[in-house]
């Protein structure tokens, strides 16, 4: 069962009588001012109190190609400017670099630092407060939005510019320093590397050298070895025929002392010696058969064989023993194997090793490229003197002030006014009893 009874209710008792409020606030306008007033004095002392804060900024751009044309194009060592900047960028965020300069700069730091703190603890609070790296927009990729920010925020008494300014410089010394050191020992390794395949060309020469020699030694030999064995078997030759030519005149001076065959003769005179005749009669022999050696006669056969018993060498009746004898002489200094261990400077004759030894002048002359004045990335912007201080905002603290008093001034004034009608009621209250009594 459904009731349709409803209280109704009074809209005058519902609405706020804005009227009432006015007034009620119009007459407690001197707290309201005074709470005003002193609020906003507070927030004036308060701003004009803290220590202001000062912000500065300084921007990074990648610097022009030919900055760095010289080291690009050593073919050792290859940085663009965007790289450069990305790494110079690195570099800045880097808590080693940032830790190295305020080792090294602690009188910039001096109010940083406090008693009972060591060097590191009073390096991480500046750390984690002052110093931030802003990055563009990744999505974009014009030129405009290829740069990195470094903004520093710091209290009034600190020299933030040469603080940033000194760090910034600071980043691109360590990171070229870097850089000079990373190109030196690339060209250290290449120079170690071109150095190891000479020496390898070199010990190949000196192997195909060895073994030219050690076969020019062997050639030498064998035909020192295959000419004293023709040397041997002539001498054996001739000393074999000598023998053999004494034999044959033994042989001869018998049959010549049988015949009585003094001086040399011919077979027509001998048999023409035992008739006589005319003296004058010339006699002319032709035959074409060979006389015998017995028709020399004992005195030329026993002459002949007289010098045979005494020839102590038989080489001087041989052509060929002076021509062995002279190879000989020749083979016993090889002027090619000579020459071989003269030369002075072997590296001339080493073969394929031009382009090494091109490459490691070139190397070399690459030590004597200045990256002192390399030019990683252009200072787009140097941080500057502020000119007013980004904490405390006064104005903006004492408008805040004067807010808070005013609407705290209201409030108590509204406050004032409901509480005193509860206190008179209250009070009458009290008097009617007594009355009553």
């Amino acid at each position: 069962m459904s009731s349709s009874f409803r209280v109704p209710m009074d809209s005058s008792s519902a609405e706020i009588d804005l009227a009432v409020i006015f007034n009620a606030v119009w007459q407690q306008k001197k707290l309201i001012v005074f709470v005003a007033f002193s609020i906003t004095l507070l927030s004036v002392a308060y701003a004009y109190w803290v220590t202001p804060e000062y912000q500065v900024s300084s921007v990074l751009r990648p610097a022009a190609i030919n900055e760095l044309d010289a080291l690009n194009r050593s073919e050792v060592y290859r940085l663009p400017p965007n790289e450069a900047l990305t790494r110079v960028g690195a570099a800045l965020e880097s808590y080693d670099t940032r830790l190295g300069f305020f080792r090294e700069n602690r009188n910039l730091f001096s109010k940083f630092e406090q008693p009972g703190r060591t060097l590191e603890q009073s390096f991480e609070e500046f750390n984690r407060n002052s110093i931030s790296v802003v990055l563009p927009d990744p999505k974009k990729s014009d030129l405009l939005s290829t740069y990195i920010r470094l903004e520093m925020t710091y209290p009034k008494g600190i020299n933030g510019v040469a603080i940033l300014n000194g760090f910034v410089k600071y980043a691109i010394d360590a990171e070229r320093a870097q850089v000079a050191a990373d190109m030196n020992v690339i060209i250290k390794n290449r120079l170690m590397e071109l150095k190891g395949k000479l020496d390898a060309a070199r010990a190949n020469y000196e192997n195909d050298k060895e073994a030219k020699i050690a076969t020019l030694l062997e050639a030498d030999n064998l035909k020192q070895a295959q000419l004293q064995d023709e040397l041997k078997a002539l001498r054996l030759q001739l000393r074999t025929l000598r023998v053999d030519r004494i034999a044959q005149l033994d042989e001869a001076i018998v049959i010549a002392k049988s015949l009585g065959i003094k001086k040399p003769t011919t077979p027509s005179a001998l048999s023409e010696s035992d008739h006589s005749g005319s003296s004058s009669v010339m006699r002319t022999e032709i035959n074409n058969q060979q006389i015998p050696l017995y028709f020399m006669g004992v005195e030329t056969l026993e002459a002949e064989r007289t010098a045979l018993k005494q020839r102590k060498s038989d080489d001087f009746t041989e052509g060929r023993i002076a021509q062995i004898a002279r190879e000989l002489q020749l083979l016993k200094e090889n002027r090619q194997i000579e020459m071989l261990n003269r030369r002075e400077n072997e590296d001339l004759f080493l073969s394929g090793i031009e382009p090494l030894r091109a490459e490691m002048a070139r190397l070399n002359s690459l030590n004597n490229i200045d990256l002192s004045a390399l030019k990683l990335v252009a200072i787009d912007q140097e941080a500057l003197e502020p000119l007013y201080p980004i904490k405390p905002q006064k104005r903006l603290i004492v408008l805040a002030g004067l807010f808070i008093g005013i609407c705290l001034g209201v409030a108590l004034a509204l406050l004032i006014s409901i509480i005193r009608p509860a206190r008179k009621s209250i009070k009458l209250a009290e008097q009617c009893q007594i009355g009553l009594q």
